[in-house]
């Protein structure tokens, strides 16, 4: 493969990278003070047997959302509400209403 070629293949791909990343900015919804991307970043933290403690960034994701306009969402997530607690526990935010 030539020159040429190679820097057309590359040119390519970082113009479909950059349309990737464009559409998954997109798909983000604004939802209770928080991007609906945002909140995967305390995927992690919630799910599996033995879940690691969340990152800082799920911590400033927590403390950012309306957890209690979040409430309908958490109760019909289907993740363990126990998980949320200890999620909101290490991050030193009060658990929302309907996570007692």
């Amino acid at each position: 493969m030539g020159k040429k070629s190679t820097r057309f293949l590359i040119t390519v791909l970082a113009m479909v990278l950059t349309a990737a990343i464009m559409i998954q900015e997109a798909k983000s919804i604004p939802l209770c003070k928080v991007n609906t991307n945002d909140l995967q970043k305390c995927r992690p933290a919630v799910t599996g047997n033995y879940p690691p403690p969340p990152t800082p960034a799920c911590c400033t994701v927590a403390k950012t959302a309306n957890l209690e306009c979040l409430c309908p969402f958490l109760s019909r997530s289907g993740i363990d509400p126990s998980k949320l607690k200890a999620l909101f526990a290490n991050c030193g935010v009060k658990n929302p209403s309907c996570l007692p």
